[in-house]
């Protein structure tokens, strides 16, 4: 039976016995209708104002709403009192899952909570309740008994404040009061934390939780430990959430024996506009002691830096930074990512453009940045201004009547940079002594092309004509006294120009290979050979005035010189060359027809070498080392998970065994054999996973009791955990995959003269989900040659439900390490964590 009932009460149905005046209203009355209902039956009590409710009962009145088995309403007090089934001993009655029912629910706007009785004011807006669960934002609070006031504020009395969905949680905060003060703030009197239902000493005198909605600043809490830099506290710092458009957050680290570090790191992002995030690093790490042969002091810094411009805000101009730059050693001594010890380089790239619509023009101004930290050298480009013009046709009609005419086909385009380079070390590149390695100029192309299709043959002459300008210039003097060779440089602008012209041809010729009786239906060969000739002049001669004699020696010998020498664009050419170059494409792929328990009539197309080239180039304007080394290159891949590359360098020339030169003779004269092998280098990869679920299947949600507010978590991420994903991938694990596993086979042969030397490593990594809940990730190799394991490390991630496992461990080499932390999932509780670490130079 359902029965609905809707009640609009006036200070004449409630209040006039209790709270009569001369108007015969009241400022207390109740205006607003309350809607009620229950599944079986309502009873009235109307000599004591009260209105019985049975069964599903629901009372509804503005945005607050009471759900329970049983309400009693009393219309004289307006309250309604609420609580669950009860059976004959008085106890709440359980279904046959255990889990009681018709316990209260109460709501109010977008705040729920259940209870076990529930006493509510509707003048007031007061109420008190017993044995209530609620979620505040990633939190939920289990009291014993909760008062509510006029101001939506609760005050709670033997309180647990956890992050765990369970209604018995994991671990709880254990509180003997509680002021809940909604979208603000939660606060608690002493507190102690309890796990597995274990009290631990953990002991705070007061607690204080953010609960507003959005972003909020807060104290970012460290984590401490020691190592041989001393006891330390890492991490800590404060986040500033600023506003919807970035925030900001300052971490530092601190050891007692003289070690620290500072980070900031800042997200920003504008809809339709830009996107990014900018982190800066300084750290410094002191080794051993003063008094000590091992000490070190390393300074180091990190800046890192990305920046996204949205295509909707300037189809026409266009900004984006991809920043990494540092001191060799800051990884070294500061990152625990395998990822950042294994690179070596760094490169960065902040970039404006411009274009014209309708325009062929484009401007462009970029910074570069590339450091080697091995080598520890860096180089900058910073400005490199870059202007052209598109392809065009200058001798086109406008109007099209007929065929193009020849010289129609003629194209061109222009091309003017400008670059301002330094390269040096690391070290250096901030010292006063740099400005002297500064190099920059400015260089014009004018490309000019032509292209005729004779049958199947295309010719395609071209030329190019370049002109460059540099402010300085070297002069080299014989020093009589020192008996030495130096360098003078002439500032001022000095232009110079060079020019080159080719012819180059290119066809195809496919091959069929037919086959009748079997799956394979075709092989087909296609072959793309092309010659090219190209010629230079020699820009060396005394007339261009690029090039000058000096004496080298007391004995009056003299050396060819470039007054261009070490120019950021190079010099004008040396001596005169005339190529003829020479390259044949390889192609081959198969047909295969379907098989008889295909329903497919389709032929397969299967690839068997996708590419293997052969090249090499004669020289007709040199009188010895005519020929140039033949380069091949093969790739392919097999059963369409294998990847294989091939290269390798043949020499055509003979060397002396004696004293380990090239001769001038040609190795196929006395052998028949093209060329020795000087390089050759081979690669196989690949990878494999395990989808653990079709397509079309909807992942499953954990298993767990449900809370009675509304059931459980809800697994999909909302807007803010998605985007945290997306920024920080590294951290999300995912169990869709229950494996996969990628490899890598390398081995390189280099042979330049008598000596050989051989690289080859294997290497392999991937992750495996043992259950559930566990996950395994690992990477190593081994070095054949060395017959050592490469950089190898585990990766262990155990989900705790409301806490999460990390371990990662180094077992061995250099970089031997390893971090164990146990830390809660929600992040208003994410400094509540227990770390253990030890880092590389611990061992070291």
């Amino acid at each position: 039976m359902l029965i609905i009932a809707v009640h609009a009460f006036s200070q004449d149905t409630i209040h006039n016995k209790t709270n009569p005046d001369s108007s015969g209203t009241s400022n207390s009355a109740i205006k607003s209708k309350i809607i009620y209902n229950s599944r079986d039956s309502i009873r009235f009590d109307v000599k004591n104002q009260k209105v019985f409710l049975f069964g599903d009962a629901d009372v509804q009145y503005e945005d607050m709403e009471l759900k329970a088995d049983y309400i009693e309403f009393d219309m004289s007090k307006n309250t309604a009192f609420a609580h669950g089934a009860r059976d004959s001993a008085g106890n709440a009655a359980l279904d046959t899952s255990g889990m009681p029912i018709g316990d209260p629910i109460f709501s109010d706007g977008e705040k729920s909570f259940d209870a076990k009785e529930i006493t509510y004011n509707f003048e007031t807006k007061k109420g008190k309740i017993r044995e209530v669960t609620t979620q505040e934002g990633e939190a939920f609070i289990h009291a014993k008994d909760a008062k509510k006031d006029t101001g939506d504020i609760y005050y709670i009395k033997n309180g647990r404040y956890t992050t765990c969905d369970f209604e018995q949680p994991h671990f709880y905060i254990k509180a003997t009061k509680l002021k809940v003060i909604p979208d603000d703030k939660i606060i608690t009197g002493p507190a102690y934390l309890v796990i597995g239902d274990v009290p631990t000493p953990l002991i705070v005198p007061f607690g204080v939780f953010p609960n507003k909605k959005g972003r909020k600043s807060g104290i970012l809490i460290p984590f401490y430990g020691q190592s041989n830099l001393g006891y330390f506290l890492k991490d800590g710092g404060y986040y500033f959430g600023m506003s919807d458009y970035f925030d900001l957050a300052l971490r530092g680290d601190i050891y007692s024996q003289g070690s620290y570090g500072v980070k900031t790191h800042t997200n920003y992002n504008k809809r339709y506009k830009y996107n990014g995030n900018l982190g800066i690093s300084y750290s410094e790490i002191k080794i051993s002691e003063k008094e000590f042969p091992d000490y070190e002091d390393n300074k180091d810094f990190f800046v890192r830096w990305s920046h996204t411009q949205d295509p909707k805000a300037n189809p026409t101009v266009r900004f984006t930074a991809n920043v990494n730059a540092g001191s060799s050693s800051y990884n070294k001594f500061n990152s625990n990512n395998p990822t950042d010890y294994l690179s070596n380089t760094f490169q960065s790239n902040v970039a404006w453009s411009k274009s014209w619509q309708g325009k062929p023009y484009n401007l462009s101004v970029n910074m570069t940045h590339m450091q080697n930290t091995i080598q520890k050298t860096v180089d900058v480009t910073l400005p490199e201004a870059a202007f052209s013009v598109n392809r065009f046709y200058p001798f086109k009609r406008k109007e099209q009547v007929g065929k193009l005419k020849r010289y129609e086909k003629i194209g061109t385009s222009f091309s003017l940079n400008a670059r301002n380079q330094i390269s040096t070390y690391d070290s250096l590149l901030f010292k006063e002594s740099s400005v002297d390695r500064l190099r920059n100029g400015i260089k014009a192309t004018i490309p000019i092309s032509y292209s005729e299709n004779f049958g199947p043959v295309i010719m395609s002459p071209s030329a190019s004509f370049n002109s460059y300008g540099y402010f300085q210039t070297i002069r080299k003097r014989y020093d009589t006294i020192s008996e030495t060779v130096k360098i003078d440089t002439v500032k001022r602008f000095s232009p110079a120009y060079d020019f080159n012209a080719a012819l180059s041809f290119s066809t195809k010729l496919y091959g069929m290979f037919l086959f009748k009786h079997t799956r394979v239906k075709a092989i087909r060969h296609v072959l793309t050979p092309s010659a090219s000739l190209s010629y230079r002049p020699d820009f060396s001669q005394s007339h261009w005035g690029y090039y000058q004699n000096v004496q080298i020696n007391s004995l009056g010998n003299e050396q060819l010189y470039s007054i261009f020498q070490n120019a950021i664009y190079g010099s004008p050419a040396s001596g005169k060359s005339g190529y003829i170059n020479l390259a044949l494409n390889n192609n081959l792929e198969m047909k295969v027809r379907p098989s008889k328990k295909d329903t497919s009539t389709t032929d397969k197309k299967v690839m068997l070498l996708d590419i293997f080239s052969i090249s090499a180039s004669y020289n007709m304007a040199v009188d010895s080392f005519n020929w140039s080394n033949i380069n091949l290159t093969g790739r392919t891949q097999l059963f369409k998970i294998l990847d294989l590359t091939f290269t390798g360098i043949l020499d055509p020339y003979k060397m002396d065994y004696g004293t380990g030169e090239r001769t001038k003779k040609l190795l196929f004269e006395s052998t028949y054999r093209i060329g020795r092998l000087t390089d050759a280098a081979f690669s196989l990869s690949t990878s494999f996973q395990n989808l653990t679920k079709k397509k079309n299947e909807k992942k499953k949600p954990l298993s767990m009791k449900p809370m009675r507010t509304g059931g459980a978590v809800p697994m999909s991420a909302n807007n803010d955990e998605l985007a945290y994903i997306l920024s920080h991938p590294d951290y999300y694990v995912d169990f869709n995959v229950p494996w996969n596993l990628s490899v890598y086979y390398n081995i390189v042969y280099t042979k330049p003269a008598l000596t050989d030397t051989i690289i080859q490593t294997f290497t392999f990594s991937g992750d495996v989900n043992i259950t559930e809940k566990w996950k395994i990730g690992f990477h190593s190799g081994f070095d054949f040659v060395k017959k050592d394991f490469t950089f190898t490390q585990l990766n262990i991630y155990r989900d705790l439900h409301c806490w999460e496992m990390h371990f990662d461990w180094v077992p061995f080499g250099f970089r031997k390490s390893y971090m164990l932390n146990v830390a809660v999932k929600a992040s208003v509780l994410q400094d509540l964590k227990l770390s253990r670490k030890r880092d590389w130079y611990d061992y070291n």
